[in-house]
């Protein structure tokens, strides 16, 4: 099922517009200020908004620990669970407004930093979609949790595509945001094995580049507290153990070519929510509708004005259609 929400969503590009024209007049700092310095690669120094436990396992013979938050519900307690999964290069922290929303609606919200990234443990493993789905079962076995609501922004959204392909007596609804790997790209690219180098010291002037391109490409309206994804990984890069993330990242990075959840979709009964920022790029407002129609109980929600983290630009928006869609 298509469901565009047509009226609410003009009702959000008049709100977004309106916010637009003053967020407009900001943007990310020309420079790095002067005040970035170095960021440990486990964030140790990044305070997240809940209390931060951690889950310890093994996996591929290794020691390792899950950082995850678990808040309870701060509004009348509704008996249901929602578990957020963060993007490719971002933390558990930035789901702070979903969590304080659902929170007050009545639900359990767990958002984890996943394996590789955050404030978890950093192992150097053969790495895969498949791996950090049983992750977030693992979790819920750890935490008692029978079924969940699964939330995932971009490469997250393929990890809770996955979690409900692999188990879908567990996913009462999946949810994706933004989600990356919309089409299967990996025709062409062929496959070179990792040759375990990476750029120990890096130029920090063309770092920073690098971080405006992202910004640009990543917001439609630029708000001062992104930057603090910018600085985090600005920061990463001087401190003394990023040889280890980067190589780390490199490992994730190879997995995203190797693996795709599009024959996932038709499989997966669980209603599905596809949720994003229709100014991603060109082709994403396409790419979510036809995902949508692929799975048997799919519906889409294309946000106009918003880019890649909606959750971050349009709070407000992506916070009604999240207790919109998990009362459903």
């Amino acid at each position: 099922m298509i469901h565009p929400h047509p009226f609410r969503v003009l009702l959000a590009f008049f709100a977004i517009f309106t916010a637009g024209a003053v967020s407009a007049q900001s943007a990310p700092p020309s420079s790095p200020p002067a005040d970035w310095g170095p960021v440990s690669i486990n964030l140790e120094e990044i305070e997240y908004p809940y209390p931060v436990s951690y889950m310890d396992f093994r996996v591929y013979n290794q020691d390792v620990r899950l950082a995850y938050m678990d808040v309870a519900p701060s509004g009348p307690a509704n008996g249901r669970t929602v578990i957020f999964h963060h993007g490719g290069l971002y933390y558990g922290w930035y789901w702070e407004k979903q969590i304080a929303a659902l929170s007050e609606a009545g639900y359990r919200v767990i958002a984890k930093d996943r394996l590789g990234w955050g404030k978890s443990s950093k192992p150097v493993i053969p790495y895969s979609i498949n791996l950090w789905a049983s992750n977030t079962a693992r979790l819920m076995d750890h935490l008692g949790i029978e079924q969940a609501a699964v939330v995932g922004h971009s490469i997250g959204g393929q990890m809770v595509t996955r979690f409900a392909f692999l188990y879908p007596e567990r996913a009462t609804h999946v949810v994706t945001i933004n989600q990356v790997g919309l089409t299967d790209g990996r025709k062409g690219r062929g496959f070179q094995p990792l040759t375990g180098e990476v750029d120990v010291n890096p130029d920090m002037d063309e770092v920073y580049a690098g971080l405006l391109r992202w910004a640009d490409g990543n917001y439609v309206n630029w708000h001062p507290e992104f930057a603090e994804h910018m600085r985090i990984r600005y920061g990463n890069r001087l401190s003394g153990d990023w040889p280890r993330l980067a190589y780390v990242s490199r490992l994730t990075g190879q997995m995203r070519g190797m693996d795709t959840v599009v024959n996932d979709w038709q499989h997966i009964e669980t209603k599905a929510l596809i949720l994003g920022g229709a100014e991603d790029y060109p082709t994403y407002a396409e790419e979510a509708r036809n995902a949508a129609e692929i799975f048997p109980n799919g519906e889409v929600v294309n946000i106009p004005g918003i880019g890649h983290n909606p959750h971050e630009e349009a709070p407000d928006i992506v916070n009604a259609e999240l207790i919109r869609f998990l009362g459903s």
